[in-house]
């Protein structure tokens, strides 16, 4: 990449601070082009990420703010090329007109995540850490913010650096024996390789194990409203949430669709999802509405059927609890206990067998809801690392992580069986190397550009 690139790097909107950012050849040149220093030193002779005062110019070069200056010079930047960063007041307007005498000035506008993908081009980063720069920005808890961080001191990429150094071992003593079979060299001992391809499987079988937990710390744990049409789902959803999220009626089947709402309890996110009453319908709007609950249901990670307590449960809630059951882990909840009449009726007695927590309460006056958030925190502790505490640095936070670890995984299982069966080492040199080829894609060794750009369209324009 030989160009230059702007870009506004806060958030849209008006706020207390406004901060553009330029990358490539000419940074500081172009940087001075729209500031004036206070001082008698420009810009560009100013030491690397010293802060200068100075005036903020448009196009034709009329004064618009007061704010600060820096340079960092290649190779010591975020991107590793020349870099500058104009500070001022967080007007849009401000922001824009100085960001079109960048452009003016040479520069083009930045893609989103383009200055993350020069650092990451550049080895500055590898792939790891660049989705943990993501990740930090995107996280809503505490250890959702420390698991990215020490991702993003390479913790996770030193892991797989390890590996893919043992594999490198294994295929460089079978490729010395078979391109120099007259050479004095060791002779195969299988034991010892079949030791070292067990130990890099088990590496990656316990990475493997951590991408639930890395999923939930991320993205939270999925929390599904399950119950009969009117049995107060809405009205749960909308306790929880702290807010009117979802519409209530007394008409059963008020909610189409699923609605979904965030909430966050002693540092742990929950996506709650309200669903449509499972029910046969021979409204097609409701039976989508419905359809979107099975999906939902396939995804939970955690289940609340919620049931009315001032009515008998007869065979339809309990067809749902064992759909649930069968789904996630479930949780039942008594609503509507502001009710005359309301009480706790039994299941049948066939699924006493399932370990089933009940907690009464009343979604519309909040009577209960704290036992419900307190039974949340209790499951999601199971689950996840303490709030408060060091998360892991090591968890799989991503599909595409957890995707080329498994399809590593796979192939040192194959290159093993092969071992043991016999098979010819240009076999099994085959096995290692689609190992080593996932292990690439996983830190970017050796992952296609169509890959990285999916990645950095998540970012945001100006990082």
């Amino acid at each position: 990449m030989s160009d230059l690139i702007a870009a506004v790097a806060t958030p849209p909107g008006t706020g207390g601070v406004g901060i553009l950012r330029l990358s490539g050849p000419g940074a500081a040149q172009a940087a001075a082009r729209v500031f004036r220093p206070k001082g008698t030193r420009a810009l560009p002779d100013a030491p690397d990420r010293q802060l200068l005062y100075g005036t903020l110019l448009d196009q034709a070069g009329q004064a618009l703010d007061t704010g600060l200056a820096f340079v960092s010079r290649a190779p010591h930047s975020y991107t590793g090329e020349e870099t500058a960063e104009l500070q001022c007041h967080g007007s849009p307007m401000v922001l824009s007109l100085v960001l079109d005498a960048l452009f003016a000035a040479g520069a083009r506008q930045a893609r989103a995540g383009e200055f993350t993908q020069r650092a990451f081009l550049n080895g500055k980063l590898d792939l790891t850490q660049a989705e943990a720069v993501i990740d930090l920005i995107e996280a809503e808890t505490p250890a959702a913010a420390r698991q990215a961080a020490g991702q993003l001191t390479g913790a996770l990429s030193r892991r797989i650096d390890a590996i893919y150094s043992g594999l490198t071992d294994v295929m460089a003593h079978f490729c010395a024996v078979l391109d120099y079979p007259d050479e004095d060299l060791d002779p195969f001992q299988t034991q010892q390789l079949q030791e070292a391809l067990q130990a890099q499987e088990e590496a990656l079988t316990a990475l493997l194990r951590t991408s639930r937990r890395g999923r939930l710390l991320s993205q939270g744990l999925t929390c599904v409203l399950l119950g009969r049409p009117n049995a107060g789902k809405s009205s749960l959803l909308n306790a929880l949430a702290g807010y009117e999220r979802a519409i209530v009626t007394p008409i059963p089947g008020t909610t189409r669709d699923t609605v979904e709402a965030t909430v966050t309890l002693e540092g742990y996110l929950f996506r709650l999802v309200d669903t449509a009453g499972l029910r046969d319908s021979d409204d097609p709007i409701e039976q989508l509405g419905v359809a979107r609950s099975r999906q939902a249901l396939d995804q939970a990670d955690l289940i609340l059927l919620v049931c009315d307590g001032t009515q008998e449960l007869g065979e339809e809630d309990t067809a749902l609890l064992d759909q649930a059951l069968d789904q996630a882990d479930t949780l039942l909840v008594m609503n509507k206990s502001d009710l005359p009449g309301y009480g706790c009726p039994m299941f049948r007695a066939e699924n006493t067998a399932h370990t089933l927590s009940v907690v009464g309460l009343s979604a519309k006056t909040g009577l209960g809801l704290e036992f419900l958030e307190a039974e949340l925190v209790r499951r999601a502790q199971a689950l996840l690392p303490q709030a408060g505490q060091r998360a892991s640095e090591l968890l799989l936070t991503n599909q595409r992580q957890t995707d080329a670890v498994r399809r590593a995984a796979e192939s040192v299982a194959r290159a093993g069986q092969a071992l043991e069966q016999g098979v010819t080492p240009d076999a099994l040199l085959t096995d290692v190397e689609q190992a080593m080829a996932a292990l690439g894609e996983l830190t970017g060794r050796t992952v296609r550009e169509d890959i990285t750009s999916r990645i950095f369209q998540r970012f945001c324009v100006g990082k």
